[in-house]
Parts: C-alpha cells; structure tokens; sequence
C-alpha cells in the first residue's frame, strides 16, 4: 500500500463494494490515514472478514435497496456519530450486446450502480448538510465516457453517474458538500478474468501500457476526499493511464 499522505483521524469513511478490489483498497487507505471506516458489501463472509483485516466494520447490504442503503448510514452514525465521506464504488456486471441483454441484466446493473449511488447519497445528505460538510465520491468509468462494446447497460448507469456527480455537486456545494468521480481502470477481478488476446486489446489502448494496482484508485479517492481538495468539485477524474484521452 502506499504511504500515506492525508490524515483522515477523526473521521468516518463509508466505502460500498469493498470486500474486495479497488473497494477494499480504498477501504485499507482510509483505515491506514486513521479513519474509522465502514464496509458496505453485499457478500457478507467476505466484508466481515476483509474489514477484519484492516481493523474496520463490515456489513452486508444490497445498496440498490433503498432500506439497506438508509442502514449503512445509520451503522456509520451509531458506531461513530458521523460520516464524513461516503464512496460509492457497488457495482455489477451482467455483459452483452444489446439485442442479447434481458430486461434484468439492464435493470440489475443500473438498479447496483446509478440506484446504489443515489440512493446511499440521499441518505447520506441530511447528515452532512446538518454538520455543513462531506465528501461524496463515486466510481464512474471510461464505458460511461466512451461506451464500451456489450456494455451498453454499463455505460448507461456508469453515464448517469456522471451527471448525477455534477448535478449534485451542484446541489449540495451551499452546505459545503463535495461531489466528484473516479474513472478508474486497475488491476481487479473483472480484467483477470478477460481473454488473454482481449487483454492485451486493452493494453494497447493504454498510453501507459499498463493496469493500475487498485492501490493507485484508492490515493486519487484520497486526495479527493482531503483537506487539500476542498475547493474541487463536479469533477470527474481520470485515473486511467491515459485510456480516455
């Protein structure tokens, strides 16, 4: 893990989709900068035993529920009494071209990614308006900038990110809540596991030539979510080795 660079002490960090990948990276960032981190997943085994790891919280939740959301923040404020940054990094995929995708690969993928972040950052918003700060940051992707072959259901929630990040941006900037987005492209389970001919594809579209270790997504959240980045907001960065130029 890299060194850390922020102090987050004091702080209560929720980080969904983290028992594993980029979400458990950026988890273990905030736990080492010592903040009290809470894990949202829904495979409840694999939370419980990542967040053990680090010296965190894990729950189980399904954030495209809109009782499980609403829950992950009250655990957050029971245990610690506030929420200081919230990111929304939940996210599935059910791939194929568009005439081969059921009704429920496109609405499971936009209820997890476009719900999940909605519906987790209203819950979230009464908290931080009151204490008159936060940081909300989601996880977007070059799908939702460029689209993506057989991701049309992706690249349409990972989209509606975008503009739900710079409409609520927008929004909540009065009561001094920032809202920005990551387009990450790290190593995760999801490129182990694309065709070695695909991957290599891919890599060639990389100015960088290579994946990002997921520990690399977890130091832009950081930086978004510091101190340093209090007059950033509506952004969407690209922590992509240059893919999306």
């Amino acid at each position: 893990m890299a060194n850390v660079e922020f102090d987050f002490g004091g702080r209560t960090v929720v980080v969904t989709g983290a028992a594993r990948g980029v979400g458990l990276a950026i988890a273990g960032r905030f736990a080492a900068a010592g903040a009290q981190v809470v894990m949202a997943d829904l495979d409840e085994a694999a939370v419980r035993e990542a967040a053990g790891t680090i010296g965190a919280f894990g729950i189980a939740a399904d954030v495209s529920d809109t009782a499980d959301a609403e829950a992950i923040v009250e655990a957050a404020l029971r245990r610690t009494g506030r929420v200081d940054v919230v990111v929304n990094n939940a996210g599935i995929l059910r791939d194929g071209v568009v005439w081969k995708l059921s009704d429920d690969d496109w609405d499971q993928v936009l209820a997890v990614h476009t719900g999940g972040t909605f519906k987790l950052t209203r819950a979230v918003v009464p908290h931080m308006r009151a204490r008159g700060t936060g940081r909300i940051i989601n996880v977007t992707s070059y799908s939702g900038l460029r689209g993506n072959i057989g991701q049309s259901n992706y690249g349409a929630a990972k989209a509606a990110i975008i503009g739900f990040t710079k409409a609520t941006a927008k929004e909540l900037a009065g009561f001094g809540i920032t809202v920005n987005a990551i387009s990450p492209n790290a190593e995760t389970r999801m490129i182990a596991g694309v065709p070695p001919e695909k991957r290599e594809q891919l890599l060639a579209q990389i100015p960088l030539k290579r994946f990002a270790d997921p520990a690399e997504m977890a130091s832009a959240v950081a930086f978004l979510a510091s101190d340093e980045a209090s007059y950033i907001t509506g952004v969407v960065l690209p922590v992509d080795g240059g893919i999306a130029i």
